[in-house]
């Protein structure tokens, strides 16, 4: 992956774990995106932000956006998921995230209404596990 994302051999590298896939399960429905979700060890420049410092990956965005392996895709960045599915994982836990996406950093989308989308999340995943 890193290889095909380009990165730098200098800077904090993103990796991904497999969620629980029977948990992952309960939750397919025509309301949610089944997505890979990408982590780094950071906030700001290793997720390619920029406040004064350029971060060691300036492209990372545009190279996450065109990844594909074997017709898999990312769709998500951030900086927790995977330490949470690999110490589930280590520990003997099952895990998987469900996420509200509330921006958009490649379009410069963001929701106008953030508190409804992370409700509606709420409410829609205990109403899966109450259902199953």
């Amino acid at each position: 992956m890193a290889e095909q994302l380009h990165l730098s051999e200098l800077a904090a590298r993103p990796y991904t774990v497999n969620c629980d896939l029977q948990l992952a399960e309960i939750f397919k429905s025509d309301e949610v995106l089944i997505g890979n979700t990408i982590t780094n060890v950071g906030f700001y420049g290793p997720q390619s932000r920029q406040l004064r410092l350029k971060p060691a990956h300036l492209h990372l965005n545009s190279s996450i956006e065109s990844f594909n392996y074997d017709g898999e895709k990312l769709t998500n960045l951030e900086m927790e998921t995977a330490g949470i599915y690999a110490m589930s994982s280590l520990l003997g836990h099952r895990a998987v995230s469900l996420n509200a996406i509330l921006a958009n950093r490649a379009t410069g989308e963001f929701s106008k209404n953030p508190k409804s989308i992370v409700e509606k999340l709420i409410t829609f995943t205990l109403q899966q596990i109450v259902d199953n």
